[in-house]
């Protein structure tokens, strides 16, 4: 299935990292965290996206329509030690994936997706892990991601 022809996809320049963070304040207030939590991290959030894009150790890519940007996605490049399971030292954590409101369930996130995953082939990165809201993991499901053994722990910061 193409992008609907009202769309354009782009990556993502430093130029982009405000719109990047907008998107990111409603995504976790779409998610029900608390407005005073996602203030306090704006800021310090919107520096760490510029300095990763213009580093190059975040990527992302963004959707537009009528000169407006939409949606959003981007990822990490990690560096792990080789192991068993992939002698490929890069890996790549996926975040950031926003749809506006009015966009939603016309497959902008599934659009969004098969471009990082396409980068990730590119770079010949095959380890890919990211976070699922419940309104998105139908969508990364199909993509072919699934639950693994991983455990946390979050411990309490100020």
């Amino acid at each position: 299935m193409n992008l609907p022809e009202e769309y354009v996809l782009r990556t993502a320049t430093a130029q982009d990292a405000e719109i990047i963070q907008v998107q990111r304040d409603a995504m976790y207030t779409d998610m029900g965290s608390a407005l005073e939590r996602v203030q306090a991290a704006s800021a310090d959030s919107l520096k760490w996206l510029r300095c990763g894009l213009e580093s190059g150790a975040y990527s992302g890519v963004l959707i537009e329509t009528g000169g407006w940007v939409v949606a959003g996605a981007g990822v990490i490049w990690q560096e792990f030690p080789p192991s068993p399971r992939s002698l490929v030292t890069t890996r790549a954590y996926i975040l950031n994936v926003y749809v506006a409101t009015p966009q939603r369930g016309q497959g902008l996130a599934r659009h969004l997706m098969q471009a990082l995953l396409a980068e990730c082939a590119i770079r010949n990165v095959s380890y890919i892990s990211l976070h699922a809201s419940d309104a998105g993991k139908r969508t990364y499901e199909k993509l072919g991601f699934g639950s693994t053994n991983e455990l946390r722990l979050i411990m309490e910061t100020p």
